[in-house]
């Protein structure tokens, strides 16, 4: 009875196994973000944004757990109230814009290789830079193009937070389609649209969606 050589058939079933890839990506993306709490809604609305981040296997995990960095730019509310005055009848509008601009790092699970459907889980901590700028505008209404504008307050703050999502790569080879939801919350947001020094803590649903990209590192 003839032996078969067991050992050269495990060499050969071992190198046909095939080897996970881990190939990291960028991606441009669009997003909502929906005020979650009460301190968000009084202070922002439903808004649109977009931004750009990284996701890189680390070495030894066969792309299945990646670092995470990006950034992210959202324009929370811009609103005008008319005011006018109960003798005189002046008309005075107030002018407020605030935009939300938020650094992230942080780790992702999920596949990064040749696959078509890629689903992953993320968490990040995050620098969260809020930009407030109120002006109060008189109408000129014999020249509507050049009102009287007073710049009442341009504040800068910073805060810092955490997001936590989960989403979806569909890799299409050369590009990808990816859209997900995260949740965000920040911490010590000095009041906005106020002067006091009381600090809210606000927290937002957002939905992305956008392209990704491969970066092939060979």
């Amino acid at each position: 009875m003839r032996r078969f050589p067991i050992f050269p058939a495990l060499v050969m079933l071992l190198c046909a196994v095939p080897v996970f890839a881990a190939i990291p990506r960028i991606g441009l993306y669009g997003s909502v973000m929906v005020p979650t709490d009460d301190q968000a809604r009084q202070y922002a609305e439903n808004s649109l944004g977009g931004g750009l981040d990284v996701s890189w296997p680390l070495n030894g995990t066969e792309g299945l757990v990646s670092g995470i960095g990006g950034f992210e730019w959202t324009n929370l509310n811009y609103q005008t109230v008319e005011l006018r005055d109960p003798t005189t009848g002046l008309r005075v509008e107030q002018v407020t814009d605030q935009s939300y601009m938020r650094l992230f790092l942080g780790g992702e699970l999920g596949p990064h290789g040749d696959g078509f459907l890629q689903p992953y889980a993320n968490l990040a901590i995050a620098l969260v830079h809020y930009y407030v700028n109120t002006n109060v505008v008189v109408p000129n209404d014999a020249d509507p193009e050049n009102p009287l504008v007073q710049d009442l307050s341009e504040n800068h703050e910073w805060a810092f937070g955490w997001s936590g999502g989960a989403g979806v790569n569909l890799n299409f080879g050369r590009w990808g389609i990816d859209g997900g939801v995260r949740f965000l919350k920040q911490y010590g947001v000095p009041q906005q649209l106020g002067t006091g020094s009381v600090t809210v803590h606000p927290a937002y649903l957002q939905t992305r969606l956008g392209l990704s990209f491969p970066i092939r590192t060979q």
